[in-house]
């Protein structure tokens, strides 16, 4: 299994230490892209200078090049700030455009971090040198990756959300089914979290609105198929990519999507607003968006369930 050793600034740490979220934006001020390791593997948070110890660890689940904008959108807080004005000022003194307020930022998304009791914090390896500035990936084949594993998977078997059910009485964390487990217990109990949704959704509809084909960012919404809040999974076959007023009609049950990838479109929106000629244009007709692989294509069965609890057809 590779993973990944990143450089992060201490302060960025310690705030999201402190409100212990679900899913982090460890954002780059550039765009680039970010390709070490494989979706769902480890990411490990080292503090740079003074402290050069690794102080906690995310799961990888997608790089994406987001303005500034959306990505205080989809993580606010779980930037590593307050707000937004905060994140804006951390990046444009990184980046030479000042002019440009709402750059487009390297997101790397992490699910399910865990931050290390600072008696915990593992030593940089001995092989790293003071000229990375981004980070560097490792493998649990090599004898130095393979010891700083051990001490990582020590360090989760004492976090709760890591036990299976049987251990704790707790629930298992669920693993999205796009994301590879390796065979190792720990990792198959990683879930994305809301921001990491968003942005996943995002990219499977190639940043297009799966109905209109809209392609501006800013209205485009990742809408749950089945609500999160009764048992939908914060997963990608769970959600589609809709502009803002069709998620709207969405989660009101005037707009639907078949098993089949055909939206329906109710008549009540003209027996209750008399209009909705924008809408029923789109009536019948197929999703002009659909994620490339099978397994990111809305479920079927939470289709059903949509036009069988929410839809009124």
């Amino acid at each position: 299994m590779r993973f990944y050793i990143g450089n992060t600034d201490y302060k960025w740490y310690d705030f999201l230490r402190q409100i212990n979220p679900e899913d982090i934006n460890f954002w780059q001020p550039s765009g680039g892209n970010f390709k070490a390791i494989e979706q769902g593997a480890p990411f490990l948070l080292r503090l740079k200078s003074p402290y050069n110890k690794i102080a906690g660890v995310g799961f990888f689940y997608k790089h994406s090049l987001l303005p500034i904008s959306i990505a205080w959108e989809a993580f606010g807080p779980r930037n590593g700030c307050q707000t937004y004005q905060e994140l804006q000022h951390m990046i444009q003194k990184y980046r030479k455009d000042k002019v440009n307020t709402n750059p487009s930022i390297g997101c790397i998304i992490l699910n399910n971090p865990v931050f290390f009791d600072e008696e915990d914090w593992i030593d940089t390896p001995h092989d790293w040198s003071p000229n990375i500035v981004k980070g560097k990936s490792y493998s649990t084949d090599d004898v130095i990756g393979q010891r700083i594993w051990r001490r990582v998977e020590a360090l989760l078997e004492k976090v709760p959300a890591f036990y299976s059910s049987t251990v704790t009485g707790q629930l298992s964390l669920t693993l999205d089914p796009n994301v590879p487990a390796y065979g190792n217990p720990i990792l198959t109990k990683v879930r994305i979290g809301q921001g990491a949704f968003r942005v996943g959704v995002i990219e499977a509809y190639n940043r297009r609105c799966s109905i209109s084909g809209e392609k501006t960012l800013p209205v485009l919404e990742a809408a749950h198929i089945k609500p999160y809040s009764i048992s939908g999974e914060h997963s990608v076959s769970n959600g589609v990519l809709l502009r803002s007023d069709i998620h709207k009609l969405f989660d009101m049950g005037y707009v639907t999507i078949t098993p089949n990838y055909h939206v329906e479109v109710s008549a009540r929106i003209k027996e209750e607003f008399e209009n909705g000629r924008e809408y029923y244009q789109h009536h019948g007709k197929p999703l002009v968006i659909l994620p490339n692989s099978d397994v990111e294509r809305p479920s079927g069965n939470n289709l059903i369930w949509h036009n069988a609890n929410i839809y009124k057809g």
